[in-house]
């Protein structure tokens, strides 16, 4: 019997580096802490899952992936200034230290301090990657057919995403499709540092 291939339902297992634009690392998932995932439910970014179909267990491949479907552009408008005053113990919030920030409507967004200004923090709201052609260095070590379970969670979690995603379209912040001026913004509600 032939090894199974990845494609629709399929539980896989590997580990992987991933390289920004200039070449360093930036992310490593290693054999002690592998990424596990459901093919097919949008549980990993586009470009890497369309490049793993028909990998087999033991196969490796370089995978590059252009911004739309690695980790989006640099969105300007996700650059803005925070009030030293909604950061607790902002005497101790340096330059690149990264923040959960939790709005009154429930949602999540992760921030980065990218300048500290004397009475504010410059955070930047993309991801890291935003804006870059990444590369990933995959090995798959293992491909399984998903249990129904697994499936039945995996479908669920889509849902659930694709529901907040719907959500903050129809008028929560931040998708940045539409104007509007960060300083009137709704108060953050909680603002955690990122572990």
């Amino acid at each position: 019997m032939s090894a199974i291939a990845i494609g629709p339902d399929a539980h896989v297992t590997l580990t992987y580096v991933l390289f920004d634009e200039d070449g360093d690392t930036a992310d490593r998932a290693t054999a002690a802490e592998p990424l596990r995932y459901i093919h097919g439910y949008a549980q990993i970014i586009p470009g890497l899952e369309r490049g793993l179909v028909g990998m087999r267990a033991g196969e490796s491949r370089e995978i590059s992936v252009p911004p739309d479907d690695a980790f989006g552009h640099h969105d300007e408008d996700g650059v803005f200034e925070v009030e030293k005053a909604d950061f607790e113990g902002s005497e101790d919030v340096a330059l690149g230290d990264e923040f959960v920030a939790q709005g009154p409507d429930g949602n999540t967004m992760a921030m980065r301090v990218v300048e500290v200004l004397p009475d504010a923090f410059v955070v930047d709201t993309n991801h890291p990657l935003a804006g870059q052609t990444v590369k990933f260095k995959v090995e798959v070590s293992e491909v399984r057919a998903a249990t129904e379970e697994e499936i039945a969670n995996a479908q669920q979690d889509l849902e659930q995403r694709a529901a907040a995603a719907q959500h903050d379209h129809e008028g929560g912040c931040c998708d940045h499709d539409h104007d509007h001026d960060h300083d009137h913004a709704a108060p953050l509600v909680q603002l955690t540092r990122k572990n």
